[in-house]
């Protein structure tokens, strides 16, 4: 299976849609498309992981790269996972809650909530 990013923006929030399985051979795909977002001046970041079906650690070594890229520009990374799989666990809130770097990032049920300055994270 392929991996898509769609960008779009939300108020000052560029926001990736990821789609597909983030892997070793897909997950530059998703380093670059976060490069080129700093690279425009845009540091507010959300990555919709709601369409991602599968995460190995590769994926998990991109999101925790961008994280670090991020605050290393003064900039903001949220994620967002789906309200049921942030609760119940989706394959990628499952796979970072196994490897212990779930707590690590900001997480938020949807585009909305993610972008709204007003809003709090999901608790892990």
């Amino acid at each position: 299976m392929t991996l898509k990013v769609d960008e779009t923006q939300q108020d000052a929030w560029t926001v990736l849609r990821i789609h597909g399985e983030l892997d070793l051979v897909s997950s530059p795909v998703v380093r670059q498309s976060v490069h080129r977002a700093v690279a425009a001046g845009r540091h507010e970041v959300v990555l919709d992981l709601s369409g991602v079906l599968f995460c190995d650690s590769s994926g998990v070594g991109v999101l925790i790269a961008s994280r670090r890229l991020m605050k290393s520009c003064g900039g903001s990374l949220r994620l967002i996972l789906p309200a049921r799989g942030a609760v119940d666990g989706s394959h990628v809130n499952k796979v970072l809650g196994a490897l212990g770097v779930r707590r690590l990032f900001d997480v938020y049920p949807d585009a909305d909530a993610a972008t709204d300055e007003e809003s709090t994270p999901l608790t892990a």
